[in-house]
């Protein structure tokens, strides 16, 4: 399950994502409906979800801020508003990696996806470093 936050779970970002992703893809408001969710509140809402991949581009409250868990992963896109179109196929992309391309490798990771480079860590906190290549 591919979970987006309130910030970038359109319609434009949902069904580029669900063409080609065979889970779910949902709204972060899908896992408590009709409330507030604060950044905060969302590690404990992702905990009791079915092993989500959660996707922001909140770098700043989320990334070195939010503790890598065993039954999540957080995806750090930095793209500001202008680029969050481009985030399915960055999506895509990154999920073709060897260390994000299923479910299990990508659990218990907190991963930063920038334009030149991939940093993410887990549970010892060590920060892992790869490079897009062409």
């Amino acid at each position: 399950m591919i979970v987006l936050d309130e910030g970038i779970h359109g319609h434009f970002i949902i069904k580029p994502i669900a063409s080609w992703y065979n889970g779910r893809v949902i709204s972060v408001t899908a896992l408590r409906p009709k409330t507030v969710i604060k950044d905060d509140a969302i590690p404990s809402l992702l905990r009791a979800a079915s092993r989500p991949t959660f996707i922001t581009i909140n770098t700043t409250d989320f990334w070195r801020i939010v503790p890598a868990d065993a039954r999540y992963c957080i995806l750090c896109f930095d793209l500001d508003a202008k680029q969050i179109k481009t985030l399915p196929d960055s999506l895509r992309r990154l999920l073709q990696l060897t260390e994000f391309k299923t479910r299990e490798a990508r659990l218990g990771k907190v991963v930063r996806v920038r334009s030149n480079r991939i940093d993410y860590y887990e549970l010892d906190k060590r920060i892992h470093t790869l490079t897009w290549s062409d």
